[in-house]
C-alpha cells in the first residue's frame, strides 16, 4: 500500500498548490543543474527571473545527471538541466542549451591520440552518475582504451586544478572551461561531432506545473537564434 500512500499524499500536495496559484508567480521554486551549467549558462537566467518574478524563492541544487533525474522522479525536484538525451517515460525533456565537449589537458601543446594513449594514462572524473564522465569513457572505449585509472573528485574546479598539475585528462564543456582555465590547462577538440551534446530541461510529465515553473521555463528557453549561435 506504501506507493499508492505515497501517490495519494503527493497528489493532495498537487491539489493544495492548485489552489492557489492565481497565475502570478510566487512562492517556493526548487530546480536543479548541472554545476557546469549552474556556472556558465544560468546566471543571466537567474538575473533575468529574479528581476520579473520578485516574488519567487529560488533554490538551485546542483548535482551529477543522475543525482538529478533521481531528485526530478522523486518530486524534491520541480525541474533539472541535465546532459541529454534523457529517455524516461515519467519524464520530458526539453533541449535548452547545445554544449561542445573537449578532453581537458595539462598547460603546452598536446594532440588528442598522444594523450590518450600513454600506458599510464588517467582520467579526472566527477562521482559516479556524471554524464561528462560517462561519456569521456565511452570516447576511450571507442578508441579501444583499457586499462586506465580513475582520480574520482568531488567539484569540477578540483578536476581542473589536478589536470593543472599534470596528474590526468578530463572531459568537460568548453565553456565551462574557459571562464576558468586562464592558461592552466589546455583544450583538445573532439572529431567530427564525437563532442557535441545537449543540455536539456526535465520535468515530471504528471507533475504539478507551477506559474512560477512555467515562467522560469519561458525564461530559460533560448531563442532559436541563439540555439543555433551556440552550436
Amino acid at each position: 500500500m506504501l506507493p499508492y500512500a505515497r501517490q495519494v499524499a503527493q497528489l493532495l500536495q498537487d491539489a493544495r498548490r492548485v489552489a492557489v496559484d492565481d497565475g502570478i508567480p510566487a512562492g517556493p521554486l526548487t530546480v536543479g543543474s548541472l554545476e557546469s551549467t549552474a556556472a556558465v549558462r544560468l546566471s543571466p537566467v537567474l538575473s533575468t527571473y529574479v528581476a520579473q518574478y520578485p516574488d519567487v524563492d529560488v533554490t538551485l541544487r546542483t548535482g551529477t545527471t543522475a543525482e538529478l533525474v533521481e531528485a526530478v522522479l522523486d518530486h524534491r525536484l520541480e525541474g533539472a538541466f541535465v546532459c541529454g538525451p534523457v529517455e524516461h517515460p515519467e519524464l520530458t525533456a526539453e533541449t535548452m542549451f547545445h554544449e561542445q565537449l573537449a578532453v581537458v589537458a595539462p598547460p603546452g601543446p598536446a594532440s588528442l591520440d598522444k594523450s590518450l594513449t600513454g600506458r599510464d594514462l588517467k582520467i579526472i572524473v566527477l562521482r559516479a552518475g556524471c554524464s561528462y564522465r560517462e561519456r569521456f569513457e565511452d570516447v576511450l572505449a571507442r578508441r579501444g582504451i583499457v586499462g586506465y585509472r580513475g582520480l574520482e573528485f568531488g567539484t569540477l574546479e578540483a578536476i581542473i586544478s589536478c589536470v593543472s598539475a599534470g596528474l590526468g585528462f578530463a572531459l568537460l564543456p568548453c565553456a565551462f572551461v574557459s571562464l576558468l582555465r586562464e592558461g592552466r590547462v589546455s583544450l583538445i577538440e573532439l572529431p567530427g561531432g564525437e563532442g557535441s551534446v545537449e543540455t536539456v530541461f526535465l520535468r515530471r510529465r504528471d507533475g504539478f506545473v507551477s506559474s512560477a515553473l512555467r515562467a522560469f521555463i519561458e525564461v530559460a528557453r533560448p531563442a532559436p537564434a541563439h540555439i543555433h549561435a551556440a552550436v
